[in-house]
């Protein structure tokens, strides 16, 4: 397994390369943001081991970057900042985990391992169809880059279809992710919902994305070219 390791210091940068080429990693190794950058969009890696501060160009604008270029790699961040705020910024930005420094070498490979078990599926940061973009952070919806104000429960509803596009979504699905188990009420909110969302997506901006099947439910996906 190959694992890209970031870190600015060059003491600890060693240390960690030395401990998970001990535990048997292929490792490569760099100490700047845009060092980093460019290894991972040239070169694949099982991990990414990333620290945030970084000279040249900080691990959380490497980390968006990569996750625009579509690049999956698992990435477990290394920090010394230890704030709530400061990690769900880098979980926001594309992050796979998150290590506070000082930290125990046996958790660094034990969450390298599972990182690689995990793989790297693809898992934007910020959801799309066609025109459409949904940041699921700041739960913000945009057309052409135009931003489209949601309620909190359009906005889980239009979520739930970005991450199931292309598939047909029946009523009972929606309702049973989108909705609590103590809503009671008919299916027909679903379609409520999805009028709501059509009027501001669809209507003003001329498109049609989320398809109505006839005695099941939806399904979302672009429009052809």
């Amino acid at each position: 397994m190959r694992v890209l390791v970031a870190e600015d210091h060059p003491k600890m940068r060693a240390l960690v390369s030395t401990r998970l080429r001990d535990a048997g990693y292929a490792v490569e190794s760099v100490g700047t943001g845009t060092d980093a950058l460019h290894r991972v969009v040239e070169y694949p890696f099982d991990t990414v081991v990333l620290d945030v501060m970084l000279p040249g160009m900080d691990g959380i604008a490497v980390l968006r970057e990569m996750r625009r270029q579509e690049r999956w790699t698992p990435v477990l961040l290394l920090t010394a900042r230890d704030s709530i705020a400061d990690r769900v910024t880098g979980l926001d930005a594309g992050a796979d985990d998150y290590l506070v420094k000082p930290f125990a070498m046996d958790e660094l490979l034990g969450r390298i391992r599972a990182l690689v078990r995990r793989g790297a599926p693809i898992r934007p940061a910020v959801l799309s169809c066609g025109p459409l973009a949904f940041d699921p952070a700041s739960r913000l919806a945009s057309v052409h880059g135009t931003v489209v104000p949601l309620s909190a429960r359009e906005a889980s509803l239009l979520e739930y279809l970005l991450r199931r596009q292309g598939a047909v979504v029946t009523r009972t699905e929606l309702l049973d992710h989108v909705w609590d188990s103590a809503y009671d009420g008919g299916s027909n909110v679903v379609d409520v919902y999805v009028k709501y969302l059509r009027d501001k997506i669809e209507r003003p901006h001329e498109l049609a994305i989320i398809h109505t099947v006839r005695g099941v439910g939806y399904r979302l996906e672009a429009e052809s070219s």
